[in-house]
């Protein structure tokens, strides 16, 4: 099969560019194929057709990936960032707000608490496939086709395009290539061969629901995710359904295979994290409360380093496959749509890929390697290998202020200088 993307009515010469006027990209620049259609994917795909580029979606799973992973939270920076490509109504319909949070420590005292900016949206917490799901209907909807069971293997360019071939032995042609397939990307491999690999932090994560059948032994107020570092860390709030969901680590300094990891039972695994969580609050309780069969073996937590090569010829990454920060950030999800809709921005002013491409990376590559960082520094808090934060914190609005205020700011022009 030959497919070069082509399908929808936009184009680079033709198409509206969001802003009411003609594309300003690269006149060769009509198609372009996304692989990858977790959360990046799909975003990026609408967010280029807004700039009059033409995207079709390949995906390595069968399906749309229901199932996977455990819950996630968009902040309100990825909310606008859906916003601009139309999305954020159809992710909030399968979301919870949680507009506030508290930071305690394992004992249970309270170090800081924040309700959020009154004049921003609440951050939405949703299981990952819902937003799988939400993300590829929406998309769906607008006219983005979508192609399953595409595991990409390898790319080749020519001077006019790029050829993506498939394990299934068969190929597609466009005229750029988005790289949006996870962490563990093969897009980043295909442009640099020395790219590095994903960095483990130290940790096991888990997640589960606690039901509980008497009186609750800590705060626990509807709408609040609480945080709570000590011995251990573990993330928790009320679900719609009453339950509470927890987030948790088991630290291990040498990680477990996906395989090995699936042949610990459930309970197995929760008898070494009520272990671990003894005398801790709300630890203890919550793990009491776990059924092993509601509990999620999420896997290693890990964060890309900085990856020094993020485009090269018409190959470029986004999400993930470049600057996943780890869930210690709160901001995974956040900062993939965020470059999704900043890279089609680029795409849509600069008179070529190459500009754009390098324009992209330049605007993005400073705030998602801090954010990494930080998160990096947090995970070895939760590994044991730091100390857990005592006494007074920064105050909250000057912690979030500068991640949940930013915005893509899709009516400007970029600057072929940036």
């Amino acid at each position: 099969m030959d497919d070069n993307g082509g399908s929808g009515a936009l184009n680079g010469r033709g198409g509206l560019d969001g802003r009411g006027g003609l594309g300003g990209h690269d006149a060769g620049v009509r198609t372009a194929l996304v692989v990858g259609g977790g959360v990046a994917g799909p975003v990026a795909a609408l967010a280029l057709r807004k700039a009059g580029i033409a995207a079709t979606v390949y995906e390595a799973y069968p399906t749309a990936s229901d199932g996977i992973g455990a819950w996630l939270g968009l902040a309100p920076n990825g909310l606008a960032a859906l916003a601009t490509v139309g999305a954020d109504a159809a992710v909030r319909a399968v979301g919870q707000p949680v507009p506030g949070s508290v930071m305690a420590d394992g004992a249970g005292n309270h170090l800081t608490r924040f309700d959020g900016f009154p004049e921003l949206p609440a951050t939405m917490t949703m299981p990952r496939d819902r937003l799988f799901r939400a993300l590829t209907d929406h998309a769906l909807a607008e006219g983005i086709p979508f192609t399953y069971g595409k595991r990409l293997v390898g790319a080749e360019e020519a001077a006019d395009g790029v050829t993506a071939h498939f394990a299934d032995g068969t190929s597609a042609t466009s005229d750029l290539l988005i790289g949006a397939d996870g962490i563990r990307s093969t897009v980043r491999t295909v442009i640099d061969p020395q790219a590095p690999a994903p960095e483990y932090g130290g940790v096991l994560s888990f997640g589960g629901y606690a039901a509980p059948d008497s009186e609750i032994e800590f705060e626990c107020e509807p709408g609040t995710m609480y945080f709570t570092f000590g011995r251990a860390f573990m993330g928790y709030w009320r679900g719609p359904d009453g339950r509470l969901i927890w987030f948790g680590g088991l630290p291990a300094d040498v990680p477990p295979s996906r395989r090995e990891l699936a042949r610990v039972s459930g309970a197995e695994w929760l008898d070494k994290l009520r272990d671990l969580y003894a005398g801790h609050v709300p630890g203890e309780w919550m793990l009491r409360h776990t059924d092993p069969d509601s509990l999620m073996v999420v896997g290693q937590m890990e964060r890309m380093p900085s990856v020094p090569r993020w485009h090269r010829g018409r190959m470029v990454l986004v999400g993930d496959a470049v600057h996943a920060p780890s869930s210690s950030s709160g901001q995974g999800a956040s900062l993939a749509m965020e470059s999704a809709v900043e890279l089609a921005r680029c795409l849509r002013d600069l008179p070529t890929h190459g500009e754009a491409f390098a324009a992209y990376e330049a605007l993005r590559r400073p705030r998602v390697e801090a954010i990494g960082l930080n998160a990096a520094a947090v995970n070895k808090v939760k590994a044991g290998k730091s100390e857990a934060p005592t006494g007074a914190l920064p105050a909250p609005e000057e912690m979030f202020r500068a991640l949940h205020f930013h915005r893509i700011p899709w009516e400007e022009k970029v600057a072929r200088e940036a």
